[in-house]
């Protein structure tokens, strides 16, 4: 570079320090001269002062900045990346003279894709922009000390989200408009909490209020204490009478610091700057100009699930990494499953009868629970016996149903297993005895049981026969020892086992076991598979055009095998191994690997299309909608411990599913032919069905079939084949991830 040239750029450095302030930087901008070199035959490295003071130097092709350059403003402001045609495109960084800066992905002059911002006051922000606006997954720090991980929409948290202030609160849950909106929990630093629902920042529906003594406050909530009701239940063992506390005193005292901060404002975008340059300046403000149309279509279609969006142009545009490629099939939007028992449904007052029994049996006080319990708490014939009339009685509460009696089978030890498990009893009860009604399945399953599922998805009942119950209260004991033994076990979760009385000549009794359900998530299921290993009738039988979400298929309709990380892959089979142990010592049979499968940048919300790979795809809607399942309160307290738990053997894990082939022949190929072709996948797994032992009507089922059909196909065999059968397919279907 000659004399003159570095003279003309000190000239122009000290203008911008004058006009950058004192906190700009005092070293000199260019760190070392940099004199015009010819790179290739079109591409050029360039040095331009323009006319109106501002610099750029960096390569240059046809007249526009293309590649590494550096452009500074005479304001201070500086952008140094990668450009293309003109327009700040790549990876790059922006700083303003306040000393803020953003380091990441630039799209058209755009903040856009993934970056961190760091404002003057030291607040910082790291995840992903659309258009200059936060959105999709991200960190905030901000400078008080507070700190926010979750999703953002349009510069603002939506979606899920934990909010962490400086003195140990914490909030866990669903925002809207930076609010929190949706079930949510927040925890004070001194153990007291709150679970339940949240509108605009506040307490507003049913909710838990509960103290670190394990006392609690079950309720509707409400900023207008005349719509506040609810009820004080002491902490177990204790006799005291209810707590002298004022319900609205969450809102004037507990909450009154529990406010979430501001980030600094940005005073002005990248993509506001002008490049006065020759013959750019025009063409640069018309494309912002087309641009600025595309925000609100853009932000709106941004998927904050991968990371990716669908950008103006029709292009898949990925942020980070490849793009996971989607099954070319047809998916429908999930739908709710079941029908919401309402009044007038022939089952509404045994849906009253059950959460009026569940309420009383696990809101009773009783001693702590330990978890080594005496032989006496598995008898079967340990049971409580209650009567509930209409009008209340010393012990229940009166209610608008028939008289009836409850039993509770085994009450201490599944006391023990849902503490094994977990589960809050508070949060329990809410999720089967709130406000919320119960929704019945459409159609019975096979063994002629009916299914009910909670409002908020977590819990399951099922309607047992009386040879079922017998068969679980043989096997109870070695339940328990099996699933305190292994933390990861993927056999059924069991939470409690009941039955209701209910009054007439016939004095029917529905026996009922509550469990857990299994695809209770944040994402929706787009397909599942019931798996056993066996042929004979494993087909569902049904075109691709009728199947859907809710479709259980068959081991004869999979056509994919199922590829896990080393680490998950070498604890599944070693789980897979024990489960099968424990069910064949108890001479369990005809289980089944309940499957659920998630494929990544598949839109649910999308009618039934076949979406071709490299389209804009979408986050499926029940991720953030009102109708998402929830996290509970003790799922909340394992993820502010470790973020990391919240994805377990068989929930929530990433994986990879590749397609198959079968090959035509007579005899049914149980696993296809691997064709390379890969998806990826957030794959959910357990095992279901573990009360069928093998009986008399089970060997006569496996005599009779053996007599028409090859006996190695069929599902009613001896515990000890299909446990081999079982593991052997299994293994052939889940295997480890090479890569």
């Amino acid at each position: 570079m000659n004399k003159d040239f570095n003279s003309i750029v000190k000239v122009w450095e000290a203008a911008v320090r004058k006009s950058a302030g004192p906190k700009k930087r005092a070293n000199r901008i260019f760190s070392t001269p940099m004199s015009v070199a010819h790179v290739d035959d079109n591409v050029y490295q360039v040095e331009k002062i323009l006319n109106n003071g501002d610099f750029y130097t960096g390569q240059w092709l046809n007249n526009f900045p293309n590649g590494q350059g550096k452009y500074l403003w005479t304001d201070g402001c500086m952008y140094v990346g990668e450009w293309q045609k003109g327009n700040i495109t790549g990876k790059g960084r922006f700083s303003w003279p306040s000393g803020a800066t953003y380091e990441g992905d630039f799209k058209n002059g755009f903040m856009d894709g993934k970056g961190t911002y760091i404002g003057s006051n030291g607040d910082t922000y790291k995840g992903f922009w659309v258009m200059d606006m936060k959105n999709g997954q991200g960190t905030q720090s901000y400078p008080n000390g507070d700190f926010y991980d979750g999703d953002w929409k349009k510069g603002l948290q939506n979606g899920h989200g934990r909010y962490q202030w400086k003195n140990g609160n914490h909030y866990i849950g669903q925002w809207r408009n930076g609010l929190f909106n949706g079930n949510g929990t927040l925890m004070w630093q001194n153990g007291n909490r709150y679970d339940g629902c949240w509108e605009d920042g506040f307490p507003k529906g049913n909710g838990t209020f509960r103290w670190c003594d394990g006392s609690f406050y079950v309720g509707v909530w409400s900023k207008d204490s005349k719509e506040q009701s609810g009820t004080y239940y002491p902490s177990s063992g204790s006799d005291d009478d209810p707590l002298e506390w004022d319900p609205m005193d969450l809102f004037s005292v507990d909450l009154i610091d529990c406010y979430v901060c501001g980030c600094e404002k940005v005073s002005i975008f990248p993509s506001q700057k002008n490049l006065n340059m020759f013959g750019l300046e025009e063409d640069n403000n018309n494309n912002k100009h087309l641009l600025s149309k595309k925000v609100t279509e853009r932000v709106s279609n941004y998927s904050s699930e991968d990371g990716s969006y669908s950008s103006y142009d029709g292009s898949r545009s990925p942020m980070i990494g490849s793009v996971p490629r989607v099954p070319n099939m047809r998916f429908k939007a999930p739908k709710r499953q079941g029908e919401t028992i309402s009044k007038g449904h022939k089952n509404y007052e045994l849906m009253l009868n059950l959460q009026l029994g569940i309420r009383h049996a696990v809101g009773r006080p009783a001693p702590s629970t330990s978890l080594d319990l005496k032989n006496s708490a598995f008898d079967p014939k340990e049971k409580v016996w209650t009567k509930f009339p209409p009008e209340g009685s010393k012990h229940t509460p009166p209610h608008p149903s028939c008289e009836f009696r409850w039993k509770d089978y085994c009450p201490v030890v599944f006391r023990a297993l849902r503490k094994l498990f977990k589960v809050d009893p508070a949060d329990y009860m809410i999720s089967l005895c709130g406000n919320d009604a119960l929704r019945e399945l459409s159609s019975p399953g096979k063994s002629g049981s009916f299914f009910y599922l909670t409002n908020d998805d977590r819990y399951m009942i099922k309607t047992m026969k009386k040879s079922e119950v017998k068969v679980f209260l043989r096997m109870l004991p070695g339940y328990y020892k099996h699933v305190r033994a292994f933390e990861n076990t993927l056999v059924t979760k069991f939470f409690g086992l009941h039955c209701v009385k209910l009054p007439g000549a016939s004095q029917k009794k529905v026996r009922f076991v509550i469990m857990g359900n299994l695809f209770c998530s944040q994402y929706a299921i787009h397909r599942r598979f019931d798996l056993k290993g066996s042929t004979f009738g494993r087909t569902t039988d049904k075109p691709e055009e009728e199947i859907e979400p809710t479709t259980t298929l068959k081991d004869l309709d999979l056509n994919y095998i199922f590829r896990l990380r080393k680490s998950w892959f070498q604890e599944f089979c070693r789980q897979v191994d024990k489960d099968c142990d424990f069910l064949e010592q108890e001479r369990i049979m005809d289980y089944s690997m309940l499957v659920g499968l998630h494929f990544r940048g598949v839109s649910a919300s999308s009618e039934a299309g076949t979406p071709a790979r490299g389209s804009g795809t979408h986050t499926p809607t029940g991720a953030f909608d009102d109708g998402a399942p929830r996290l509970s309160g003790v799922d909340v307290d394992r993820i502010v411990v470790d973020p990391s738990r919240w994805i377990q053997l068989g929930i929530n894990m990433p994986a990879k599913a590749e397609l198959t082939t079968r090959k035509s022949c007579d005899t049914p190929q149980l696993v296809g032919e691997p064709t390379g072709e890969t998806y990826e996948i957030i794959i959910f797994f357990g095992i279901i069905d573990i009360l069928q032992d093998y009986d008399i009507s089970k060997k006569l089922e496996h005599a009779y079939k053996s007599f028409q059909y090859d006996a190695t196909t069929i599902s009613a065999v001896d515990p000890r084949l299909y446990s081999r059968r079982f593991r052997d397919f299994i293994f052939r279907v889940f295997l480890e991830d090479p890569s």
